[in-house]
């Protein structure tokens, strides 16, 4: 039985650092980026995941248009936001 636990306790201790290293930070950091995309405004500038900066122009439930600099709008899923640089 002994033997058993000894065997098994730095497997458990490996998984825990595991946890604490690396699962739980990428837990926290997919929330903070739910919680960001979730809080758009219109007004917001933005930078989406391709690199390109602009202004939220409309929101809807899961797209949003982006008014870019030259004037257009372009219509992106609200996931294509990597982060807000300037809130409204």
């Amino acid at each position: 039985m002994e033997g058993l636990v000894s065997t098994l306790l730095p497997l458990i201790a490996m998984i825990a650092v595991f946890y604490f290293l690396l699962i739980r930070p990428q837990q926290k950091q997919q929330k903070q980026v739910r919680d960001m995309q979730a809080g758009l405004q219109k007004g917001d500038k933005i930078v989406t995941i391709g690199g390109l900066h602009g202004i939220v122009d409309s929101l809807d439930e899961d797209k949003i248009v982006i008014k870019a600099g030259d004037g257009s709008r372009l219509t992106f899923d609200r996931r294509a936001v990597r982060e807000v640089v300037e809130k409204a």
